[in-house]
């Protein structure tokens, strides 16, 4: 049975949870704001189940990519609002088209992030755009399996663990799903998201209580806003290259509808610096199994970081995506794509995207960070 003594040997991908049969296996969330898989052993009856889904215990061997692509979508609407060149959402119409369903990481009504599917173009736009958060998974794994029986065409996008942990539940290769990866630089604590949002909104109101002092012409801004929507990666303000981060805002005054509460450059943001400088990841995420062709994803997706120097002339600072073909099942719906496209190689764009490194180290300073925070809530 599954047993985490080391937390570094679980990337919390639930496929144990979700494939067990006696549904004796929960989960919980530790200090650091992760969480973990916990078996009730009353009803446990030892089948193993858990142990042979789990992607970090049973590791697929590793698969180079067949051919690696820079692209555009030529659709600029939906590039813009993509996070780099618009692949997900061109992959996300072909699998609609066939009457498919797609699967990708949504925010919920207190903008965590949560595993989602729909088999509409409305349903997975707020899929669309980088989210960097370690998406729950809830049923994903069944949802997928349910429909890949009934022969419907299946687009299921996550972080290589959650991919090679749907394979792993899978157990079997279903020639109607389509998995899609990403390069990923590791998930942060969802935890410390909640305290970030939850300080910053309280930031703001202060801020705007100060401003308002007993001014009553404008009453709103002694009025809380509510998060209309949040952007990892806005590129409309300071382009591709130097992505916002953005949270907008609605009042109670329809004047003051989808305003802009917060808006930093990624690297000016102390979320997502903390992330950027691997403060608080996950700790499978320093010692990560599923990269590099291990979650034997079709297609593996990202920022192609490097275009103005290997492609130059290719790079207009609106986003420029990597494609990483790994199977023929991935190529063929690839070439269905329209899409403007560069060929590249492997070992070109390896050194310029921190992505393809399996292990992110630990920030020096990562156990005081957590330390002080559980201080904090005392």
């Amino acid at each position: 049975m599954i047993n985490i003594v080391d937390k570094r040997q679980c990337c919390g991908c639930t496929a144990c949870v979700q494939k067990c049969p006696k549904h004796c296996i929960f989960l919980y969330e530790d200090g650091e704001g992760f969480l973990y898989p916990k078996i009730d052993i009353n009803n446990c009856i030892d089948c193993g189940l858990c142990e042979k889904v789990c992607p970090f215990q049973d590791c697929d061997k590793s698969l180079l990519p067949l051919e690696v692509w820079a692209v555009k979508n030529r659709n600029e609407p939906d590039r813009m609002h993509s996070s780099s060149g618009g692949v997900f959402i061109a992959l996300a119409r072909e699998v609609l088209a066939l009457d498919g369903v797609v699967f990708g990481a949504v925010f919920d009504e207190n903008y965590e992030v949560k595993m989602a599917y729909s088999e509409t173009l409305e349903g997975v736009r707020p899929m669309m755009g980088s989210k960097y958060l370690q998406a729950r998974m809830e049923t994903a794994y069944v949802d997928a399996e349910r429909f890949l029986k009934q022969g419907r065409h299946v687009l299921f996008s996550g972080a290589p663990c959650q991919i090679a942990g749907l394979h792993k539940y899978l157990r079997k290769d279903y020639p109607n799903l389509l998995s899609v990866d990403f390069l990923c630089h590791g998930v942060p604590s969802p935890g410390v998201w909640r305290r970030y949002l939850k300080e910053t909104m309280s930031d703001l109101q202060s801020a705007r209580r100060a401003v308002a002092g007993k001014n009553t012409v404008f009453p709103s801004l002694n009025v809380m806003p509510t998060i209309a929507g949040i952007e990892f990666r806005d590129k409309t303000l300071h382009g591709w290259k130097k992505y916002g981060f953005i949270v907008r805002g609605k009042f109670a005054l329809k004047a003051e509808q989808n305003t802009v509460l917060l808006s930093d450059i990624h690297n000016e943001n102390p979320f997502m610096r903390g992330f950027l400088f691997d403060i608080y990841l996950r700790p499978s995420c320093y010692r990560c199994k599923c990269k590099n062709g291990v979650s034997h994803s079709d297609l593996t997706i990202a920022d192609f970081w490097g275009i103005d120097e290997l492609i130059p002339d290719f790079d207009d600072d609106k986003g420029v995506g990597m494609v990483l073909i790994n199977t023929e099942k991935g190529k063929h719906i690839f070439e269905r794509l329209s899409m403007e496209v560069r060929l590249s190689v492997l070992s070109d764009v390896m050194p310029l995207n921190g992505g393809f490194k399996e292990c992110r180290k630990p920030h020096p300073k990562r156990a005081f960070f957590f330390s002080a925070l559980q201080q904090e809530k005392r």
